[in-house]
């Protein structure tokens, strides 16, 4: 099936081999690595990239500025932000261009997961193999193997690594 007809994918798009696209998608500007997965009404602005393995689920903005590691889960209706002080107008009053402000960067360290609904705030990063809460609002740093929820996002435990699996621990 031709996918064309569905998705809004810019020329310069970089799609790394067996990536599964749904339909209802606006990429534009980014990169996407082997074999992730981008859900339905995402949408992926210039100069985010999404690493090997990741699952972006349905409704989820990755705006500008952006960087996912590989292994990562993101939720259903994930948003990202990428500037502290968003207006619409400069202070001349005329409408805000590029030109305006600054790109806040976010990163998300290698196999971390997003829960649905979060809202993920700029100029901070998502450590390796954290969790994030449904529902939360992360507004800091988060530690690497940190279980985080709520509004703001506060530790709740940490992941202990193992060979067999992670463990919990309060």
């Amino acid at each position: 099936m031709n996918n064309a007809a569905w998705n809004a994918i810019a020329d310069d798009v970089k799609l790394g081999a067996d990536v599964r696209l749904s339909r209802f998608i606006n990429l534009y500007g980014c990169e996407v690595g082997d074999e992730s997965r981008i859900g339905a009404f995402v949408e992926i602005q210039k100069h985010a990239s999404i690493g090997r393995r990741c699952k972006i689920s349905s409704h989820t903005f990755i705006c500008e500025g952006v960087v996912i590691e590989d292994n990562v889960f993101v939720g259903h209706g994930v948003t990202f932000t990428n500037d502290m002080y968003p207006r619409a107008t400069a202070g001349d009053g005329k409408p805000q261009t590029e030109a305006d402000w600054k790109v806040e960067p976010t990163v998300v360290r290698k196999g971390a997961s997003i829960g649905s609904g979060a809202t993920i705030l700029c100029n901070l990063t998502i450590g390796e193999n954290a969790i994030v809460g449904a529902g939360s609002v992360v507004t800091k740093s988060v530690p690497a193997n940190a279980i985080v929820a709520g509004n703001p996002a506060r530790v709740l435990r940490y992941i202990e690594p193992s060979t067999e699996g992670s463990n919990v621990r309060s």
